[in-house]
């Protein structure tokens, strides 16, 4: 390990030698000052890993060594020590990003401990993350041999992303690999489970059906809505392909504004686009029944035009069946100047009871990593692709707009309409020229595939879908794998090998978040 290196400023310093002899025989450079001056020109002619400092010294105070510091060095760690344990002090110290706080008399241990926590936390980390997913690896595969309900698989994949984010910010040790390898093996039996279920799930009489598009408003969303009346309004914010690491990778910038009352995991319908499962999700409707109850407001696949153009009509349709006279409102959010009027507009939202919001910006930020390529190299592999995302967040006005709902004291429930998965493996197929384009699923009159390469649907009315012409039939990819037609295979393959996209079956597209919000 390499040597580190730390300042130590206190006007009592001659004081501390047991503390200084303690972390020296721990393998600690330790420099030391009596006043703030000599620490901000030690800082000015070298370079230390930690910094620890006196708040109360001669010449200039320790928090004025600290804005001076930070100057110097803004990302260099301070530690502040004091005797004074007045408030004041402290919020001005943590204010100015200290990463420790400690009151006077310390003893070694305490100043060790600190120093382990700030330099040596990736590494505590990584040791438990790592030992932790060792523990859990087995029981993850072994859980893999039962015939696990849908209750399980949720559950198994919020271990999995656990483990994924957690690995994001600790240091490599070559477990990543295992756990890619694992989660491969989970989507191929999440497949399965899709396969043996699906028609099953989607037979109005299964009591025991997990929620999932076109039951979503009302078995979560209006019960929801009915809690909050007369009280406060309740938001729904549909985020469209927002995966479910994706959601908690932003979930810890929004904890200072919101409760999270309940997190949760739905089921998306097939095919995972916008066009069915937004449509599913505001009618209520399976789209083989929005298509008899709207003959002039769906639109199928080889239909030109638009296919979201009546989301609104199907909410207030669901809302009139369900006997719900809210006061609403509905937008869509499609640029950031549909962004900045909706930061506006909040504070004309309060008197609702249910205001919708639709904010197109993941999906078009998946969109961009196929077609651009500074896009696939900002987001080169799923740690950056989630980290774009929470950068995206961050900066955007829909975080703003939130900041505003919360100063309003309002529920907020958080979802999508589908999730998206990296691809990897082209599968050849054979359509005509109305075949649909989508990379993961595909709808035509006469497809030609080997039937292991996919789960195909003859009767498309079995499982709620629309049948376009007599002979129609629906394919959809499993796993990381996506269609390509054979004329010029090897160049569509190397082109869409590692890009995002969705509209087939695996938990990252069908395992999709719904989360209740709170304002604190």
């Amino acid at each position: 390990m390499a040597e580190v290196k730390i300042l130590w400023a206190d006007d009592e310093i001659d004081l501390l030698k047991p503390h200084l002899l303690f972390l020296e025989q721990k393998g600690y450079s330790v420099t030391t000052v009596s006043n703030g001056v000599d620490a901000v020109d030690e800082v000015r002619s070298d370079s230390f890993d930690l910094i620890f400092l006196d708040e109360n010294m001669p010449g200039i105070s320790g928090l004025e060594a600290l804005k001076q510091i930070k100057e110097i060095r803004s990302d260099v760690p301070v530690v502040m020590i004091t005797k004074s344990e007045e408030e004041h002090i402290m919020e001005d110290a943590i204010g100015s990003k200290i990463e420790d706080y400690l009151i006077k008399p310390v003893n070694p241990k305490q100043i060790l401990m600190s120093i382990k926590r700030i330099l040596d936390n990736k590494r505590l980390v990584t040791e438990r993350v790592t030992s932790q997913y060792q523990q859990e690896f087995r029981n993850i595969g072994m859980s893999f041999m039962d015939r696990m309900d849908f209750n399980q698989w949720k559950d198994t994949y919020k271990k999995l992303v656990y483990f994924e984010l957690e690995m994001d910010s600790s240091e490599r040790t070559g477990m990543e690999d295992v756990l890619e390898t694992q989660k491969i093996e989970a989507n191929k039996e999440f497949s399965k489970f899709i396969v043996e279920n699906y028609t099953d799930f989607l037979n109005p009489d299964n009591t025991e059906a997990p929620i999932m598009s076109h039951t979503v408003l009302r078995k979560k969303v209006i019960p929801e809505v009915e809690k909050a009346m007369g009280m406060i309004p309740t938001y729904l914010l549909v985020i469209d392909n927002l995966r479910f690491d994706q959601w908690k990778t932003i979930m810890p910038a929004l904890t200072d504004l919101f409760r999270v009352e309940e997190e949760d995991i739905y089921l998306s319908i097939l095919p995972t686009t916008t066009q069915y499962c937004r449509n599913a999700m505001f009618s209520g409707l399976l789209p083989i029944d929005i298509e008899k109850r709207f003959p002039n407001k769906w639109s199928n696949d080889e239909d030109e035009g638009g296919k979201n153009n009546f989301e609104n009509d199907f909410l207030e349709d669901l809302l009139q069946r369900l006997r719900k006279d809210y006061r609403t409102s509905y937008q869509k959010i499609l640029n950031l100047q549909h962004g900045k009027g909706l930061v506006d507009n909040i504070p004309n939202l309060i008197k609702n009871e249910l205001n919708t919001i639709v904010y197109n910006f993941v999906d078009n930020l998946s969109h961009a990593r196929t077609d651009i390529k500074l896009m696939r190299e900002l987001a080169e592999d799923e740690k950056a692709y989630r980290s774009l995302t929470l950068s995206w967040f961050l900066h955007s006005p829909l975080y703003e707009a939130l900041k505003k709902i919360a100063e309003q004291g309002a529920r907020v429930i958080i979802t999508t309409d589908h999730g998206s998965v990296k691809v990897n493996n082209p599968v050849k197929i054979i359509g005509d020229k109305k075949t649909t384009t989508n990379l993961r699923y595909k709808t035509g009159r006469n497809l030609a595939l080997d039937k292991k390469d996919a789960f195909i649907i003859k009767d498309p009315s079995l499982i709620g879908l629309p049948m376009q012409h007599m002979t129609s039939t629906f394919a959809f990819c499993w796993e990381s794998d996506f269609f390509v037609y054979p004329n010029n295979l090897n160049y569509y393959a190397k082109y869409y090998k590692d890009t995002i996209q969705h509209g087939g079956i695996s938990m990252e597209e069908m395992l999709i978040p719904l989360v209740v919000l709170k304002a604190r």
